[in-house]
């Protein structure tokens, strides 16, 4: 049945050489505003994280190389997750929260979190891009550490809605690779009791209003799930039940928000079939869900080097499909 899914929606792609991308280009350039840095960054927890801090971590950056010259570092040993806003010159009111990826070893910044920031509220959004703590990490709520930080952002969004402008019923969650398992937790555990209030923001609800997963880790089940984003997240020799509690397409809720997927039918590291069993399992609930496959694209494409391939289309999907989800007024 997957297979057969996978051979209706493929879409027609065909990859092309990476190239340097300019600072600046045509008006539907992917990546732009590349001096541009976050307009202010928000701490998720008032005080420590739930549990307190374990021994030994220190957070830090560390610089990835890449073939398009860009700026690409990775967050390791997160202790004070944190939203980082842009906000857009022209605002309709909407709001993402992005959520990047980085197989749970650690959080790509800029290439899963910024540029698509950058891009995004150029279209209006108020846009979020969340670090979050690693669950292998020692941490008080071990598997469900990254949930934690996804619905206390989640919450303190809808709590500064006022203040940055956004309408607290319009806000889309966004989450790339293992980040997109972070956000497919979010869609299907938002209600989850998985931290104690730590203050008024906490009464407010962390239900996502719509959920874009792109080439996203759904399950932690062999043969199909990524090996590295199961191992950081629930151990080398989990049980079944750790296995079906962490795994998105386990048990989608029929209130879950509309849920639009993305995936390249070639991704070595995830395979597509987590994309096509999260597609199953939201209709088999019962919630609005768009599944979009590219022939070719590989893993980990967010906005580089896709200028000239059909990739170049997922953006502007996701606008139209949030129009229609009530999401973005642009």
């Amino acid at each position: 049945m997957l297979r057969l899914i996978a051979a209706l929606l493929l879409l027609t792609a065909c990859a092309t050489p990476p190239a340097a991308l300019p600072a600046s280009g045509p008006a539907d350039a992917l990546i732009v505003d590349l001096d541009r840095q976050p307009d202010e960054t928000v701490r998720l927890w008032p005080a420590s994280p739930p549990g307190g801090i374990p021994a030994g971590l220190a957070e830090h950056y560390v610089e990835r190389a890449n073939p398009y010259g860009l700026a690409d570092r990775a967050l390791l040993e997160v202790t004070d997750p944190t939203l980082s806003v842009f906000r857009p010159a022209h605002p309709d009111g909407s709001a993402i929260l992005i959520i990047p990826g980085g197989g749970y070893k650690w959080v790509v910044v800029e290439k899963e979190g910024y540029e698509g920031a950058r891009w995004f509220s150029r279209r209006g959004a108020t846009v979020y891009v969340m670090s979050y703590r690693l669950p292998q990490q020692g941490w008080a709520g071990g598997p469900d550490t990254p949930l934690q930080d996804a619905q206390r952002a989640m919450r303190v969004i809808r709590a500064r809605a006022g203040e940055d402008g956004i309408d607290p019923s319009r806000i889309m969650v966004m989450g790339f690779s293992a980040g997109g398992h972070v956000a497919g937790l979010l869609t299907t555990r938002f209600d989850a009791n998985v931290y104690p209030a730590t203050d008024a923001a906490d009464a407010l609800p962390a239900r996502p209003d719509a959920s874009v997963l792109v080439y996203p880790v759904i399950t932690l089940s062999k043969p199909y799930t990524h090996a590295a984003s199961r191992e950081n997240m629930i151990g080398a020799d989990p049980s079944p039940d750790d296995v079906a509690a962490h795994s998105v397409e386990t048990a989608p809720p029929a209130n879950a928000p509309p849920v639009f997927i993305l995936h390249a039918a070639d991704d070595p590291a995830v395979p597509v079939e987590n994309a096509l069993m999260a597609y199953q399992a939201f209709r088999a609930a019962g919630v609005p869900a768009s599944l979009h496959i590219f022939e070719h694209g590989g893993h980990g494409f967010g906005l580089r080097g896709i200028d000239d391939d059909p990739l170049h289309a997922w953006p502007k999907l996701v606008i139209d499909w949030g129009r229609d989800a009530g999401i973005f007024r642009h």
